[in-house]
């Protein structure tokens, strides 16, 4: 199935004539390649089928140079024309025809066409003539302007003057300031040593106070030590005391045993020595009646039992209550530091909430009270202009939270930097701090960032930390300052430190597993610090300064006020109970002690009247021997119970005397266990004053260590000014000698000399705008006095090629009425011949003012029908009558070939012929053209010879009722 049709046309291209010989040689084949989509395409190719061009304005040249005339009906004359010509019978339409193949309908259309271009040229001739008038009075205008301003050139000579010495003034004025950058530069490198003075002073003041601080750790220590030890001494004399006590009691019993056996003893002396007595005067002995002492014995230790439970009972309370003593004791110290931590607690919370419900009304006391006035006075300094550029901060409030609930873990990270400010330059860091001091104490001043403004964020695509899950600090902040960005990448690294709430899975990305690329640290939400081989916990529960709902955080804080301040008062509360309770355990200790002392008086009463029971004998018959006997007995038993009793008495002092050491020693060592206790505290003021005095040192050495860090910056600052100054200065020395070669030694400053180059150029742009600028004007003068000589130069021009124009027109106009006429008269001749020889007689009446034509013709020559048309002819020879019209006009055109297509359809057979005949002998008499005559019928009878080629088409399929044309998505066979 085909899909395209190509037809190929094969022109001669030899002679002189010939189009472009060198590039396509002998022949100019030229192919037309038809689709099935109805798309036509163009291939030139030369004699060896090369492709030259596929171009339609190729193709158009070479018609135009060979003068094959397409559109014109007598040269190429297709079957649709062919038709319509034999068919009509309008004059009009033949004239058309006829000029048509003439080409005069060309020359009249170009002819029109010159008509209306010359209305044109006219219309804009005259435009030139009015603007040409208006240009003669703006150039007399301009050059009365131009000649105004020449008194203009002396103050534009003072005006040279003035740069002259304004170039130089300002090479003297940056040579001043080069000196005065050379006399800082100096200045600085003096405080450079003071800076490194007061460094290294500060750095040993550290030194020394931590050494101090090391000397009274150990201090501390020894005292610590010595205090555990003397405590251990208490408890060794504690249990020694009581162990002498209970020794110093028994000894106490045996001497009130001893003098009461004494004292019966005595008693016993004094009745044997008044018996004696009375025996002795002879009395009579009188008996006496007595008790039964068993019975007297049974029952004073049926009491004694009792009360020695009882004081075994009295004891055991006095002891219980020394135990208590002492848990109470421990207690109210553990109270007391619970009390004292709960203080600072709630001191503490109580100024965070303070701060919260200050910053609810202006979030800026967030970072600190006097934030929202410090701001204020940095936003008056910047409209004074004290900044060369406003400052950024606090830096915490300068970016927003893409996630809330990760506040503490940013606050974590960032740290102070959140209170921190960044300034451009050091000379805007010192007004800076100069508005601190105001406003801050000196150890509590926001930190100060100096880094150089810039309006874009820094590429971090190669250096940044991407991980699936997980957001990095930089990605969950919103900050749409570039400056603030880039100070935290600079100062903290926010792009490398990733953010993952639970504890437990940072552990294992960062520590378990091989920490993602780039990444040095992460922070948990709850504020821990992760590294790969440490963990760090946060030290607080909430956010500060992040925190977002303000409202819900102030109620959890009071909540938590509330509840430490319960806890406080609860601690306060046990602790005056503990103590009332301590006073009661002493109270109920005192007086079971004065309980356990009456009770000891009446056991030892009981124990004297048992012993004075067990001492009464049977009574005996007096015998005076006797009775010396026992006396003497006794006296000797006495002096036994006067030594057992000043050896109980001896015993019972050195025991005594023994406690009162140990109570003595325990005195002493509690006294010196307090005043360990005191020079403990004492030593821990100390070493709390130390601290903070090594905290001050170090502040002053990190302040001195800034100040000689951003001394030195400012060094280097002022170095790079004094190049770039001088750099300036050799680049302004050459502009001034390039403005004024010779150096000018110009007293007065460049802002006196602007003012008066201003002031002169304001006159000279007065005199400009009265009169103009003399540049301009000159260069306008000019400008239209050329544009004058031009337009009338081109007005002349227009107007000679008008003349000329006219006169080409109307000798045209005469060549084209004798061409008509010429071709008329030619076509009339040409048809008269040919229908003469078919004896015909015929005419063609041309009427060029109507535009008609009409053909006459009569069978037989010189035969008058009184036809005036050839309507009373046949359609076979009207159809000659036609050819013949069609023959005589083909002298008139000069192309290299005809086209006759189906001229014959309406004849009979022998019109046919004779008209047949009549092509062929008129083709034959013009021998340097071609002929190519299409014709549905026989041509059988057609002369043979080399002249004549006769082509026959096969017949079509007459049952066929598609074409064999393939669709567009088919393939082609191979076969075609």
């Amino acid at each position: 199935m085909l899909r395209s049709a190509c037809i190929s046309i094969a022109l001669r291209n030899q002679g002189p004539d010939a189009f472009k010989p060198e590039l396509y040689g002998k022949a100019i084949i030229v192919e037309q390649i038809i689709s099935t989509q109805g798309t036509r395409q163009y291939r030139l190719k030369s004699e060896s089928e090369h492709v030259i061009s596929r171009k339609k304005e190729e193709l158009n040249m070479i018609l135009e140079h060979f003068n094959i005339q397409v559109d014109n009906p007598v040269s190429i004359l297709n079957q649709e024309m062919s038709k319509l010509l034999l068919k009509s019978k309008s004059g009009t339409e033949k004239y058309k025809f006829f000029m048509k193949a003439t080409r005069l309908e060309q020359m009249q259309e170009d002819y029109s066409q010159i008509l209306q271009t010359k209305t044109i040229t006219r219309e804009k001739i005259a435009k030139q003539d009015e603007y040409l008038a208006e240009l003669k009075k703006k150039v007399k205008e301009m050059e009365r302007r131009y000649k105004s301003l020449e008194h203009l050139n002396d103050q534009q000579e003072k005006l040279e003057q003035l740069k002259n010495q304004m170039a130089w003034a300002l090479v003297i004025e940056i040579e001043k300031e080069l000196e005065s950058i050379k006399d800082c530069l100096n200045r600085e490198q003096i405080n450079e040593i003071t800076y490194n003075q007061k460094l290294e002073e500060w750095q040993a003041k550290v030194n020394f106070a931590e050494l101090k601080l090391k000397a009274a750790q150990d201090q501390l220590q020894k005292i610590t030590d010595v205090k555990v030890q003397s405590r251990r001494q208490l408890f060794t004399l504690k249990e020694s005391m009581q162990k002498k006590k209970k020794a110093c009691k028994e000894s106490e019993a045996t001497f009130h045993l001893c003098k009461s056996q004494l004292e019966q003893l005595e008693k016993d002396h004094d009745r044997l020595q008044r018996q004696l007595e009375e025996l002795s005067r002879g009395g009579q002995s009188s008996q006496t009646n007595l008790t039964e002492p068993k019975n007297g014995i049974n029952n004073l230790q049926q009491q004694l039992k009792p009360l020695k439970q009882e004081e075994a009972t009295t004891l055991q309370q006095i002891e219980n209550c020394y135990n208590a003593i002492g848990n109470l004791k421990d207690e109210q110290d553990n109270l007391r530091h619970e009390e004292q931590s709960l203080k600072n607690m709630v001191q503490s919370k109580e100024s965070e909430l303070n701060k919260l419900k200050a910053s609810g009304m202006n979030w800026l006391k967030r970072f600190n009270e006097n934030m929202p006035a410090f701001l204020h006075k940095v936003d008056e300094a910047h409209k004074q202009g004290r900044f060369r550029k406003k400052p950024i901060g606090p830096l915490g409030a300068c970016f927003k939270l893409k996630y809330p609930e990760l506040a503490l873990a940013v606050e974590s990270c960032l740290r102070n930097l959140l209170l921190s400010f960044c300034c451009d330059n050091y000379r805007d860091e010192q007004v800076l701090q100069s508005l601190m001091s105001q406003y801050f104490n000196p150890g509590k001043r926001p930190q100060i960032n100096v880094c150089e403004f810039s309006n874009q964020v820094y590429n971090i695509k190669n250096r940044a930390v991407y991980h699936p899950e997980f957001p990095t600090v930089f990605e969950s902040l919103e900050i749409s300052n570039p400056v603030v960005a880039n100070c935290f990448i600079d100062l903290r690294n926010i792009e490398r430190i990733l953010i993952i709430k639970s504890n437990s899975r940072a552990r294992e990305i960062m520590q378990l597993q091989r920490p993602p690329a780039n990444c040095r640290e992460a922070f948990t939400a709850a504020g821990d610090q992760v590294f790969p081989n440490r963990y760090y916990s946060s030290e607080t529960d909430r956010a500060r300064y992040l925190g977002g709902d303000v409202e819900s955080k102030i109620r959890e804080l009071e909540v938590e006020l509330n509840d430490k301040k319960s806890q406080l008062l609860h601690c306060q509360q046990r602790s005056n109970s503990i103590k009332d309770e301590i006073k009661l355990f002493y109270t109920n200790i005192s007086n079971t002690q004065k309980k356990r002392r009456q009770i000891q008086e009446r056991i030892t009463k009981i124990k004297l009247e048992i012993g004075d029971l067990e001492n009464i004998e049977d009574p005996q018959p007096f015998h005076i021997p006797t009775l010396r006997k026992e006396t003497q007995d006794i006296c000797h038993r006495i002096e036994s119970a006067q030594n057992n009793l000043e050896r109980a008495r001896m015993d019972l002092d050195v025991h005594r005397k023994l406690l009162e050491e140990d109570e003595k020693k325990y005195k002493e060592i509690q006294g010196k266990e307090h005043s360990l206790a005191e020079e403990i505290d004492s030593r821990k003021e100390e070493l709390s004053k130390v601290d903070t005095e090594i905290e001050t040192y170090k502040q002053k050495e990190k302040h001195f260590k800034g100040e000689r860090n951003k001394q030195l910056e400012r060094l280097n600052e002022l170095k790079k000014r004094l190049e770039s100054k001088e750099r300036i200065l050799e680049r302004d020395i050459a502009k001034a000698r390039q403005i004024c070669v010779q150096r000018l030694e110009v007293t007065r400053d460049p802002k006196s000399i602007d003012e008066e180059i201003n002031c002169l150029r304001e006159m000279i742009n007065k005199a400009q705008e009265v009169h103009g600028n003399k540049e301009e004007t000159t260069r306008q003068y000019f400008e239209i006095l050329k544009l004058q000589k031009n337009m009338q130069s081109e007005v002349k021009s227009l107007k000679m090629f008008m003349q000329l124009i006219d006169e080409i027109m109307k000798e045209r106009h005469k060549a084209y009425e004798s061409f008509l006429k010429f071709m008329s008269i030619r076509c009339k001749l040409n048809f008269s011949i040919l229908l003469s020889k078919q004896h015909y007689y015929g005419m063609i009446k041309f009427d060029h003012k109507n535009r008609d034509l009409s053909i006459t013709v009569e069978r037989g020559e010189g035969m008058k029908t009184g036809q005036d048309d050839m309507r009373s002819l046949s359609g076979g020879e009207r159809s000659f009558s036609t050819v013949c019209f069609i023959l005589s006009l083909w002298d008139s055109i000069e192309s290299p070939f005809c086209c006759l297509d189906e001229f014959d359809v309406y004849m009979d057979m022998v019109n046919r012929r004779i008209s047949i005949d009549l092509i062929l002998r008129v083709a034959e008499s013009i021998q340097c053209d071609q002929f190519f005559f299409f014709t549905p019928l026989t041509t059988s009878f057609l002369p043979k010879g080399d002249q004549i080629r006769t082509f026959h088409l096969h017949d079509p399929e007459r049952g066929q009722t598609t074409l064999p044309f393939a669709s567009p998505d088919e393939p082609e066979d191979s076969d075609d």
